[in-house]
C-alpha cells in the first residue's frame, strides 16, 4: 500500500512475547522477590513505606465499623449502668427499710423494758398490750387494745406507760378493750400536785391537754408543779405521774383559776402499754371485843 503523507500503513496485529515465555517472567521474578524477602529483608523497607501510606486509607475504611462498634458499646454500658442503678436503689431502700424497723423495735424493746421495769415497781399485777387503732369517734380520745377479759383485763383498770398514766379502761370484751385517754374531754383523775399535796380533779381538754378545775382563782398553784394520782378513786395507785402544768389564766372576775397541763406521759405516741391490776382492798383490822365490867359483887365472891 501507498504511504499517506510519507508515513508506512500501521500493522494489522500487533504481537509481543509469548503467553508462556510472560509466565515464566512473573514466575522467576516472584521467586527472586521471595528470596530476596525472606533471606535478605531487601523488601522490609518497601512494606514499611507502603503501610504508611495506606494507613489512612485503612482508617478511613475501618471507621465505619469502629463507629457501629462504639455505638453498640455505649448503648449496652448505658443500660448495664441503668440497671445496675436500679438495683442498687432497691438495694439501698431495702436496706433503709430495714434500719428504721430496726431503729423501732430498738425503741420499742426500750419501751417494754421500761414497761417491765415499772410493772416491777408497781404493788399490782399488770398485764402488756399493743394498741391496734384508734375509735372512729373524731371527737374522743379512745384507742382499742389487743387484749381483753380472757386476758385479765377489766373495766376500770388503769392504763400507764413507761412514764406515767395514759387512760381507763373503759369498755372490756373478750378480746379487746376499750381505753378512754386523760385527754379525752369526759375524762376525769383525782390528782394531787407534789410540792403541797393540794387535791384537785385532772380533767381531758380535749385538745391534747389537760386542764385542773374547781381549784380557787389564788389556789397555790405554780407553773411547773409535778401532778399525780392522789388514788382517792380507789382505782388509779396514788403517785402515779400524770402531768405538769404549764399554764395558770387567774381572773378575780372567775371564781375558779384556768390550769392547763401537758401530759407527762406519751399519750398519743407509743404502742405499747401496761394495763394495772385492780387494786387489792385494804385488810380489816379485827376490832376487839368490848370488855364488860364485872360486877363488884361477883369480883368480891372470887376472892
Amino acid at each position: 500500500m501507498a504511504s499517506v503523507a510519507g508515513h508506512g500503513p500501521p500493522p494489522f496485529f500487533k504481537r509481543g512475547p509469548a503467553p508462556l515465555a510472560r509466565l515464566l517472567t512473573l514466575l522467576i521474578v516472584c521467586l527472586v522477590l521471595l528470596i530476596a524477602d525472606l533471606r535478605y529483608r531487601y523488601l522490609e523497607v518497601l512494606r514499611q513505606a507502603v503501610s504508611v501510606v495506606t494507613y489512612p486509607i485503612q482508617m478511613a475504611a475501618y471507621g465505619p465499623v469502629e463507629l457501629a462498634r462504639n455505638v453498640s458499646t455505649y448503648f449496652s454500658s448505658v443500660k448495664a449502668l441503668t440497671t445496675e442503678n436500679a438495683e442498687l436503689t432497691r438495694k439501698q431502700v431495702e436496706v433503709a427499710g430495714r434500719l428504721l424497723r430496726q431503729d423501732g423495735i430498738e425503741q420499742e424493746n426500750l419501751r417494754l423494758r421500761a414497761l417491765l421495769d415499772m410493772k416491777a415497781q408497781q404493788p399490782v399485777s399488770g398485764i402488756v398490750a399493743e394498741i391496734l387503732y384508734n375509735t372512729r369517734d373524731t371527737f374522743s380520745r379512745r384507742v382499742i387494745l389487743n387484749k381483753g377479759m380472757q386476758h385479765g383485763i377489766d373495766t376500770g383498770q388503769a392504763v400507764v406507760d413507761d412514764v406515767g398514766v395514759i387512760g381507763q379502761v373503759t369498755r372490756s370484751y373478750p378480746l379487746q378493750a376499750e381505753v378512754t385517754l386523760l385527754t379525752d374531754k369526759d375524762q376525769a383523775v383525782p390528782v394531787q400536785v407534789t410540792r403541797n399535796a393540794l387535791r384537785a380533779v385532772m380533767f381531758g381538754a380535749g385538745n391534747g391537754q389537760l386542764e385542773l378545775r374547781f381549784l380557787a382563782a389564788n389556789a397555790d398553784v405554780q407553773v411547773g408543779d409535778t401532778v399525780v394520782t392522789s388514788g382517792l378513786d380507789g382505782i388509779f395507785l396514788p403517785g402515779l405521774p400524770v402531768a405538769k402544768v404549764v399554764r395558770i389564766d387567774r381572773d378575780s372576775s372567775y371564781t375558779f383559776a384556768r390550769i392547763l397541763c401537758q401530759a407527762a406521759a406519751g399519750i398519743e405516741q407509743h404502742r405499747t402499754v401496761l394495763v394495772l391490776g385492780n387494786r387489792e382492798p385494804l385488810p380489816q383490822v379485827p376490832q376487839e371485843a368490848p370488855v364488860r365490867d364485872v360486877p363488884a359483887k361477883t369480883k368480891k365472891g372470887r376472892r
